[in-house]
């Protein structure tokens, strides 16, 4: 049985932002198809995307999984019910996410879930002095508990928390993981999109930068075999060293996940290998 999978929650309104938040575009990708490759990334099992009953999202990756949620307009709560029961037996723990966290950071996703241990049903931090019930790991067999609350109209994540044994995870205790604490030591992990000027502000931030390495005749082509490009993906970083990512060419991403895949979001730490096909092995 994998260890854990991945929940990230589509189907909010929006209303703040006056667009769905999911379809925000996002230097060449959308927020949803970000935000699902980063929890992919991030987890060995499914990666599971509710959305409101007829909701029509961006493309995603063919491994995303939708499912949706029937009772629009009834909070978190539903949609980790909807969640929890696609996921299934098939892991133990489970991520959630909203989908609008452009920022999130692998590194942070594997140190709340790698704090779940026996005696605990939720990691939840604490950030800036609020709890982040969307940025949490839950454990599945939580489901009955969640729909008990749903049924007695008590939708609000609080009631979850006080029939758990939940984890707090404060700044200091997060950061104590040295890798979180060198990629993502401000914790912008947790920092969602409310607003139109949020989004501005976020998708105004310089892309992380990216060693880029190419081998073999790319190597030869170009006159340079390692540069530096500023990335949110790996097509815009082939872009960078101009690189068609076409059938005739792979990359291996941190020097083990090959794909081809021009929408895989980057993240600071990142290190990609442009090669020939053939000769990727």
């Amino acid at each position: 049985m994998a260890q854990a999978g991945a929940i990230v929650l589509a189907g909010g309104k929006s209303s703040r932002m006056g667009s769905p938040k999911a379809a925000l575009e996002w230097h060449g990708s959308t927020l949803l198809r970000r935000v699902t490759g980063i929890v992919a990334r991030s987890v060995d099992g499914p990666v599971v995307v509710v959305s409101a009953a007829g909701q029509a999202l961006p493309a995603l990756d063919g491994e995303v999984e939708v499912v949706a949620d029937e009772r629009e307009g009834r909070g978190p709560l539903q949609g980790l019910a909807a969640g929890l029961a696609a996921i299934g037996d098939r892991v133990d723990v489970a991520y959630v996410s909203s989908t609008d966290v452009p920022l999130l950071h692998p590194v942070f996703v594997r140190r709340v879930v790698g704090a779940l241990e026996d005696t605990v049903d939720v990691v939840l931090p604490e950030i800036g002095g609020f709890r982040q019930p969307l940025s949490a790991a839950y454990r599945i067999d939580l489901l009955s508990t969640v729909e008990e609350l749903i049924a007695a109209d008590r939708m609000r994540p609080a009631f979850l928390f006080e029939r758990s044994r939940v984890l707090h995870m404060s700044e200091d205790d997060l950061l104590e993981d040295v890798a979180l604490a060198r990629l993502d030591p401000a914790l912008a992990s947790v920092s969602n999109l409310n607003e139109r000027a949020d989004y501005e502000r976020a998708h105004a931030l310089p892309a992380p930068e990216i060693p880029v390495e190419m081998f073999g005749p790319l190597a030869t082509r170009s006159g340079t075999r390692r540069q530096i490009v500023p990335a949110w993906s790996l097509g815009a970083a082939a872009a960078g060293v101009h690189v068609a990512l076409d059938e005739h060419v792979v990359a291996a991403l941190n020097g083990d996940k090959i794909t081809r895949d021009p929408e895989l979001p980057l993240v600071s730490g990142d290190t990609v290998a442009f090669m020939v096909a053939d000769a990727g092995g």
